[in-house]
């Protein structure tokens, strides 16, 4: 008979059923869990059994109960274990685990949807007037979420469903305002979007995501967030300074020609290794692939430009325009990926999905003002690069110019400028993941580090001498084929 016994048993005022309870706790087949609650559950833990089963409990112990205030906007409890809901009285109730806040309100309306065993949740517009109700807090934790904690929250939904989404939010906010009677409660919630959308004075706001997007710099703060994990990481753990070892004419040219065809080579503009030498050198463009020929060429023309790597941005609109007037000379010929113009739409790679277009300018610059903190060039350097690569400003080219940014910060302080050979590719794009999909920035890290020794140890001294070794340390080689080897490690 016990394994029939459902894991939750309810008390009963009806004398059947309450005899069939008392006989039932009496042969032990069931014991009492909380107050009119009993569980056939002997061997998992009280709180376990409620967190298992609290939505049938809280709907049958408080019928047509709303899911309300900050606990609507959470999806139920918080961190510490409370939950909020809307009854007829007010009370709160202690169970392993949870404490159930009762609060005295209006019952659920059409607008609120009906939830799960006879709950309903507060509908969006609801919770978020729920939230900027003013009250007198009396427990320990506060029955509405911050204020900018909210402002977070409505910022997002205007990060993700665009501007209509908010102003939909608040008429539908007015038509439930009166029946709720909500009013001081909807004024808040229409000049805080009013301020957001930048059609209302921002001084009241305080969130910096929605102070950001009032003046015209909105961003991405799971971005933000990542920045901030690479910064502490630099700033916190000092790296070597390794000087550039290219000091003749030629051995600078020889390494921008190897930089600019490794880079683009990443990309899948692939060409072999002579008849790139033909494009970059003797200035041949293949009639069959002239646009690649240019990719090639453009990017070689940046980077062997040593006035151009030297420039430096004073304010983040120098930075900008830096930025653009790079990947326009790339890019030139590419007129359909709109070169040197932040991209319009959306781009990912894989599974990762960049910053939105909308949020690109107000990103970079939390990332440039960012790095400014940073204490030494090769920091610098290695920040840049991801900062490009993880907000992908432009709808092509992004890769290309995140090394070229990097290397800029290093030529600017003489030091090594760093190449990602074909065989260390996956490698790299490895490093680049761990730290957006992970947030781990030490492989990052690691990874350039070595590909900088890498091309410090290569003699550019001539031609051959720079064939010979990149091809004794694999950097031709695929990166299923071989490994990077070290040219010392040869030694």
């Amino acid at each position: 008979m016990k394994n029939n016994l459902p894991e939750i048993i309810f008390g009963s005022s009806d004398t059947n059923k309450s005899k069939k309870t008392s006989r039932l706790l009496k042969e032990k087949l069931i014991r009492k869990l909380i107050p009119r609650v009993y569980t056939s559950n002997f061997i998992d833990s009280d709180e376990v059994i409620i967190s298992r089963n609290l939505w049938i409990i809280l709907g049958h112990l408080y019928p047509s109960a709303v899911l309300s205030h900050r606990s609507a906007l959470e999806g139920g409890a918080n961190a510490d274990g409370h939950i909020f809901l809307t009854y007829k009285y007010k009370k709160i109730v202690n169970y392993p685990g949870l404490t159930i806040h009762l609060l005295s309100g209006p019952k659920a309306t059409s607008d609120d949807p009906s939830f799960i065993a006879g709950l309903y949740i507060s509908s969006q517009a609801r919770a978020f007037m729920e939230n900027l109700q003013e009250s007198r807090q009396t427990s320990s934790i506060s029955k509405t979420l911050d204020r900018e904690v909210i402002e977070d929250r409505l910022d997002q939904i205007c990060r993700i469903k665009g501007e209509d989404a908010l102003n939909q939010l608040r008429d539908e906010a007015q038509n439930q305002a009166s029946d709720l009677d909500m009013e001081k409660a909807f004024q808040k919630l229409t000049l805080t979007i009013s301020a957001i959308l930048s059609t209302h004075s921002s001084t009241d706001l305080q969130s910096p995501l929605t102070k950001a997007r009032s003046q015209g710099w909105p961003y991405d703060p799971n971005r933000i967030e990542l920045f901030s994990i690479l910064f502490s990481r630099l700033q916190s753990n000092p790296l070597p300074a390794l000087q550039e070892s290219q000091h003749l004419d030629e051995e600078k040219l020889l390494f921008s020609f190897f930089e600019a065809y490794f880079s683009n080579y990443i990309e899948g503009t692939v060409f072999e290794l002579e008849e790139a030498r033909e494009i970059v050198f003797k200035q041949l463009i293949p009639e069959q692939r002239p646009t690649d020929a240019h990719d090639v060429l453009g990017t070689f023309k940046v980077i062997s430009n040593s006035m151009e790597m030297s420039r430096s941005s004073m304010d983040y609109q120098s930075y900008q325009d830096l930025l653009q007037s790079r990947h326009l000379s790339v890019m030139a010929m590419r007129t359909d990926k709109s070169p040197g113009q932040f991209k319009l739409k959306s781009n990912r790679a894989g599974r990762t999905h960049f910053v939105e277009p909308d949020l690109v300018k107000g990103t970079l610059l939390k990332g440039w003002e960012m790095q400014q903190g940073l204490p030494d060039a090769i920091s610098k350097a290695i920040f840049q690069m991801f900062l490009v690569s993880e907000v992908h400003p432009f709808e092509d080219g992004n890769g290309r110019i995140a090394r070229i940014m990097m290397n800029a910060e290093l030529v600017r302080s003489d030091l090594q400028k760093i190449i990602i050979p074909t065989v260390y590719r996956d490698d790299y794009l490895r490093a680049l993941r761990a730290l957006s999909r992970s947030q781990n920035p030490a492989s990052l890290i690691e990874a350039l580090l070595k590909a900088q020794s890498f091309s410090r140890q290569i003699d550019f001294g001539d031609w051959d001498s720079a064939v010979d070794g990149l091809t004794r340390s694999n950097a031709f080689e695929e990166p299923d084929e071989a490994r990077l080897i070290l040219p010392k490690a040869n030694d």
